[in-house]
């Protein structure tokens, strides 16, 4: 058992067995900053695992309870709200879904004092080791994504871009060592800063790099406005594109004519051909209707980090009969094995066109 797994089951058991009348988990999810546009649907993911997990009879008995905060890079509220509610022993554990170093910075301030479940796809390193950290690595999201490309699409000249703070940095640093490692070239590589909105720089470097693929780790609406750009100066047809979070939101955001030649590695998409992602999909929408915020691997991330947390409420023998099960890596498969697949930007949908690692069947 992981030593976050063994740290997970012992408080959450000791803090289930208190008696209280609800069980309440900090769901912190970004309403502002760069990754804001995902709050409303990572929030849809929560509030229907909750639901779920609450009609499985919810913690010993007690339902669970949401507490929702901002944890946008621009919250300034994020900090002392967290203080004051662990101060108030209000909250028993921790859903969060925000950038790696708000997550630190959480960390700091939990101090071990609850779980905490990290959704997205993060470096693989950095993190306490009581940290649930549940997302996609690049040794398993981006390296298997790099070779698909080299093998099918020729590409041999990589322009890194990404925001500047450390998922992207170490991101890119595995994926520089890869390229080179595979006999290509990394002709170079820009970071910007969160919130950059004006890409004219970038663009001009890289139609004079004699890139055929910039390989994209911008985050939320950082990347709508790189990839508006982008098409405006008419590099579709010239550069590829490989992102490992650039989500169905973001597809939106930019328009189907900005989108060709956009690719995309993650756990999830909502075009995934399984009978789980099917039935979680009538979930959703019988929830929320069919104008619901669109699901993407991201939002739907908070989904499996309840499912992960859930778990560790759970008697061994009751595990295999919960309700509220993993999307991604369904029956067959351990939270350890969850999936990873690439997809194609069709117009303002990305179809999945081939599993990398771990996907069922």
């Amino acid at each position: 058992m992981k030593s976050s797994e063994s740290f997970g089951r012992t408080l959450l058991h000791r803090r289930a067995r208190r008696g209280r009348g609800a069980f309440h988990v900090g769901l912190l999810v970004p309403a502002s900053g760069a990754m804001g546009l995902l709050g409303p649907s990572a929030y849809a993911c929560a509030r229907l695992a909750c639901e779920v997990w609450n009609q499985d009879g919810g913690v010993y008995g007690v339902p669970v309870h949401l507490t929702v905060l901002d944890s946008g890079e621009d919250s300034v509220t994020l900090d002392g709200e967290l203080n004051e509610l662990l101060a108030d022993e209000r909250l028993d554990a921790l859903v969060v879904l925000c950038n790696t170093d708000v997550c630190e910075r959480i960390c700091r301030i939990v101090d071990s004092r609850i779980p905490v479940v990290f959704t997205p796809q993060f470096e693989g390193a950095g993190l306490p080791s009581w940290v649930h950290a549940i997302g996609e690595t690049p040794e398993r999201q981006l390296l298997p994504a790099l070779d698909w490309m080299g093998a099918h699409c020729q590409t041999r000249r990589w322009f890194l871009l990404g925001s500047d703070y450390c998922w992207p940095r170490q991101t890119h640093a595995a994926a520089k060592r890869h390229i080179h490692g595979r006999g290509a070239e990394v002709v170079a590589e820009h970071y910007v800063p969160l919130g950059e909105r004006n890409f004219d720089r970038v663009i001009e470097q890289l139609a004079a790099s004699k890139a055929d693929a910039v390989l994209i780790n911008l985050v939320g609406s950082d990347a709508i406005h790189m990839c508006r750009a982008f098409g405006a100066a008419g590099l579709s047809d010239r550069i590829l594109r490989l992102s490992g979070c650039i989500e169905e939101n973001a597809l939106m955001g930019m328009g189907s004519r900005n989108t060709a030649g956009m690719f995309v590695s993650a756990g999830y998409f909502a075009n995934v051909d399984s009978e789980a992602n099917g039935s979680f999909k009538e979930k959703y929408h019988q929830r929320f209707g069919e104008r619901a915020p669109a699901l993407n691997s991201q939002a739907q991330s908070v989904y499996e980090g309840f499912v992960h947390l859930h778990r560790q409420t759970l008697k061994p023998a009751s595990a295999d009969n919960s309700v509220l099960r993993s999307v991604r890596a369904g029956k067959a498969h351990s939270d350890d094995v969850s999936p990873v697949y690439l997809a194609e930007a069709d117009g303002m949908k990305l179809r999945v066109i081939q599993a990398l690692a771990g996907a069922p069947g």
